[in-house]
């Protein structure tokens, strides 16, 4: 591992934490990195000169247009398909099951990746296709994060249906978007492949808004080798990496918190049952 500069490292916890404040002092900046003063002095003066911090009026620091450039840089170059095929790919990797990433589109699931599982798995999503969202995990969790009026325009009439397990009822499609929303995680029961189980959890981006979701599928044979929350766990750790990755910061009431009037629905899948859930 090549050595690292301990200035630049300073600079960057310095930077670091105007992302909790929003103008600090020089003493506040010391005492909340534990520098001396002297050190803390310079370094603040060498990021307001290079555009990074800017010193106010009344003698504290804030970020500067040089942080705000760099960010909008970083912003407008990200690959939503590039960046999730790298985090679906870890997560894959590790549970050795089929992972995607999609988004919505209408009242349908656009899938942007799918990372094959090496072991045998029949699917009917593939990367560039697009399936009923109301029968999809992803297209439940993506749902659960509307809001009523947009959930209503989203939501067909009458449902789709793609197997004899897809959900047609809306008010049961209610009910389980409800339950995703409290959870954290929709699942799917063999509503688009047969025999598959999966589980989805939201993707934020920097404003906490949901822009995709990230599902694990694994065939129904193979879904009692883990408890339900585990994998949903697989799946929440590759949603949250691909969160940071698209700039969020870590906020553990994201996905486990139910937004004010939200209804309480019936659990589609209770973590002492081992038979869950189906497909992606």
């Amino acid at each position: 591992m090549p050595r690292l500069t301990p200035a630049v490292l300073r600079s960057l916890d310095i930077l670091e934490l105007f992302l909790d404040h929003e103008r600090l002092t020089g003493a506040e900046v010391a005492r909340l990195t534990g520098l001396p003063r002297a050190s803390v002095h310079e370094l603040l003066a060498t990021l307001a000169e290079r555009g990074y911090l800017k010193r106010r009026p009344d003698g504290t620091y804030a970020l500067g247009v040089a942080s705000f450039v760099l960010g909008q840089a970083y912003g407008d170059r990200l690959d939503l398909r590039q960046v999730g095929r790298q985090v679906a790919r870890q997560v894959a990797e590790q549970c050795q099951e089929t992972v995607n990433v999609g988004v919505l589109d209408g009242s349908d699931v656009v899938y942007l990746v799918k990372i094959d599982s090496p072991l045998p798995v029949r699917l009917v999503s593939h990367a560039g296709g697009r399936l009923p969202a109301t029968c999809t995990a992803i297209g439940k969790a993506l749902l659960s994060a509307l809001d009523p009026d947009e959930l209503d325009e989203r939501i067909p009439d009458p449902l789709a249906g793609l197997t004899p397990q897809s959900v047609t009822d809306r008010e049961a499609l209610l009910a389980q978007l409800a339950e995703a929303r409290q959870t954290g995680a929709a699942y799917e029961a063999g509503e688009s492949s047969p025999e598959v189980n999966c589980v989805a959890v939201p993707v934020r981006d920097h404003t906490g808004a949901v822009v995709a979701a990230l599902s694990v599928s694994v065939p129904e044979a193979r879904w009692a080798r883990r408890s339900p929350e585990e994998w949903k766990a697989l799946a929440k750790d590759g949603a949250e990496d691909l969160s940071r990755a698209l700039g969020r910061r870590p906020a553990p009431t994201d996905l486990e918190s139910t937004p004010a009037g939200a209804a309480a629905g019936t659990r589609t899948m209770p973590p002492e049952t081992s038979k869950a859930p189906k497909a992606s």
